[in-house]
């Protein structure tokens, strides 16, 4: 029953899919010249053609044309969509693991502990809604290196997620269970890492997902703003060169990068979940 779905789930997709590229293709139609009744006519209509969003066709022979070779090299301004989309990668990868050693065990500080929920709770509150690319000119003042900078906003904006998950999962935690490790002496460290990490991990993996997500969106805009390399700025480069094409191809790498990020954390999730 539930591959009889996916099947037909699959079916419904590509069928949407294809309609609404056949929309975009026959929406971009270059307009006949026979309608053009003037010569200024036919000039006008040339340039509203190239005002005109390129057509699914023209997005996909340019990403052949960028896949065949993404790691090229032709300069500081001319890279391959291979080395902006590694090093974007690179830099969500490192802040956002960055954040999870500090996040996680002062997750599960605040969450076993109420005190201490109650004295970091208002630093929380006040930080979180912070928007992230906020810090990014007090970072590269302090700082001095786009990249370092790049990273620092990526932890900012991973660390919330994680840490405010972790603690509602640690004190989520059946209490049953905790009074079981008591019973047979277990020490807090031991019942933290045999009790509590394991019952707590499925929330942890779950602000995890959203962190790597929100740090995705995050970079492309810290890299906009930066500039030198990565996706963010392959994007607003190919804009300032007036290539609608590659803006368009590299939007879509963004959503595939982030779609496979994101599946490789619902996978972990699966991998921890359990039934009681």
């Amino acid at each position: 029953m539930l591959q009889s779905l996916n099947a037909r789930a699959a079916l419904v997709s590509i069928g949407i899919l294809v309609l609404l590229l056949g929309v975009w293709e026959f929406a971009n139609r270059p307009p006949e010249a026979s309608e053009a009744l003037t010569e200024y006519e036919i000039l006008m209509g040339g340039a509203e053609q190239e005002a005109r969003v390129p057509p699914p066709s023209g997005v996909i022979n340019r990403a052949v044309e960028e896949l065949s070779d993404p790691f090229y090299d032709a300069g500081p301004n001319d890279k391959g969509i291979g080395i902006q989309l590694g090093y974007s990668i690179y830099r969500v990868l490192t802040g956002f693991f960055l954040a999870a050693v500090l996040a996680i065990p002062f997750g599960f500080l605040i969450g076993m502990s109420p005190l201490m929920y109650k004295a970091l709770n208002p630093f929380i509150q006040v930080l979180r809604p912070i928007s992230p690319l906020a810090w990014m000119p007090l970072a590269l003042f302090i700082i001095k290196d786009s990249e370092a900078s790049s990273i620092f906003v990526i932890f900012i904006c991973s660390i919330w997620p994680m840490l405010i998950n972790t603690a509602f999962g640690v004190a989520g935690v059946r209490k049953d269970w905790i009074n079981v490790a008591r019973t047979h002496e277990l020490s807090p460290l031991r019942t933290a890492l045999t009790v509590i990490l394991p019952a707590a991990a499925p929330t942890i993996l779950t602000g995890m997902r959203i962190s790597i997500g929100i740090a995705w969106l995050v970079i492309v805009a810290a890299e906009m703003l930066v500039g030198g390399t990565g996706v963010g700025y392959y994007v607003w480069n190919e804009w300032n060169n007036l290539d609608l094409t590659s803006v368009i191809f590299s939007i879509l790498m963004i959503g595939l990068v982030g779609m496979l990020l994101d599946l490789a954390l619902s996978a972990a999730t699966r991998l921890v979940q359990y039934e009681e």
